[in-house]
């Protein structure tokens, strides 16, 4: 029991996002300014990582891109200021939600693309079977007949 214990507060730690990645030495001293830089952290990606923000990640790399936000924050500049500025040095890649544009219009409509032509395709495949009629049973030969008979009269006698 204990060792189910254990392993079941391990599995809760490890599924827990790393929630001490921003080092105390990043945080800004203007607490509006510290979270803007944390709402930006929030849409980057770790390119380590990949599947972790920066403000998840305890990576080298996801440090340099906060610190990279905190310092661009104190140039003065705006989000989309700070956003523009990393996709252009690292490319679209670094938004963990990338952009609606026509660079990435195949990521976005692909899966509902997808979706919709899967349903399409089942529903031309249930359309073809009902009228072609292979939904429809095709009725007992009488050799198929008789040896059901049998079969249920022997079942109803062994009852």
């Amino acid at each position: 029991m204990r060792r189910m214990m254990s392993a079941i507060v391990a599995l809760m730690l490890l599924a827990m996002p790393a929630v001490h990645a921003v080092q105390p030495d990043e945080i800004m001293s203007d607490p509006v300014k510290e979270a803007r830089a944390r709402d930006l952290s929030r849409e980057l990606r770790c390119m380590v990582c990949q599947n972790q923000s920066i403000d998840d990640s305890d990576a080298p790399l996801a440090r340099d891109l906060r610190l990279l936000v905190r310092e661009r924050i104190a140039a003065g500049d705006s989000n989309p200021q700070v956003l523009d500025f990393l996709v252009a040095r690292y490319g679209e890649f670094v938004l963990l939600k990338p952009r609606f544009e026509r660079q990435t219009l195949l990521l976005w409509l692909l899966a509902p693309l997808l979706l919709a032509g899967g349903g399409f395709a089942l529903w031309r495949q249930i359309r073809r079977r009902s009228r072609n009629g292979t939904d429809v049973m095709a009725p007992l030969t009488p050799e198929e007949e008789a040896r059901l008979a049998a079969l249920m009269s022997d079942d109803a006698t062994s009852r």
